[in-house]
């Protein structure tokens, strides 16, 4: 998936990734893995996810990672800010009191750029991705978030023969992905229901998600 593709999903709003609400599980499990801590967020292929604005308005200090300058741009229109944009290599940020989206891509990001972050969200990163590059996904994230980080991961799985993105992407995937680094709890999994936006759109039959709480060793 080249990085031609995502441009062009976002010029033809072909965006069907994007959830429009704060998620629910999110708003279940986010309290459990943060507790009462307004520490750093990272949240990795963000789009103009409104889970973002959710989490800054608990205190949480934000970077997301995303491509397309469109979704960037759309993030801070649609939430009825204005951004400061900063140009630069490889990454230009846009920044609104300390919620800050990089748009640039996201293996190029380095340890340092994550030095202070405690908490990492990921909805729609792993499942972005197709199988190749899920292992190379894993292998960066480890290498640029500090240890004793803890993330929130939510991954879908079905068996209906559909092209992602979103992609399947089974329990023991995680667990072969991240045992090796990571302590792994897998705390819900849930039937995806009928009239589920995707569901209903992608004509998805027996899709299960599931919320797996990580902390990196």
């Amino acid at each position: 998936m080249e990085h031609e593709f995502w441009h062009e999903r976002w010029a033809k709003s072909e965006i069907g990734f994007h959830e429009g609400t704060v998620n629910q599980y999110l708003y279940d499990h986010w309290p459990e893995l943060a507790g009462k801590s307004s520490d750093a967020v990272f949240v990795p292929l963000c789009g103009k996810a409104h889970d973002m604005w959710w989490l800054h308005d608990r205190g949480h200090p934000i970077i997301g990672v995303e491509l397309s300058d469109v979704a960037c741009k759309d993030f801070f229109e649609e939430g009825g800010e204005k951004a400061q944009v900063h140009p630069g290599e490889p990454f230009t940020t846009f920044k609104h009191d300390d919620l800050e989206l990089w748009c640039g891509d996201f293996f190029q990001l380095a340890p340092d750029d994550l030095k202070h972050i405690r908490l990492v969200y990921d909805r729609a990163a792993l499942i972005a991705l197709p199988k190749p590059m899920r292992k190379h996904y894993v292998e960066h994230l480890t290498a640029v978030i500090p240890d004793g980080t803890r993330v929130l991961l939510i991954t879908l799985d079905y068996e209906t023969e559909i092209k992602g993105p979103p992609f399947n992407v089974s329990d023991e995937e995680v667990y072969e992905l991240y045992g090796e680094d990571y302590d792994i709890e897998h705390i819900r999994t849930n039937t995806i229901a009928k009239d589920h936006p995707f569901a209903k759109r992608r004509g998805l039959e027996g899709g299960t998600e599931s919320v797996f709480r990580l902390t990196k060793r």
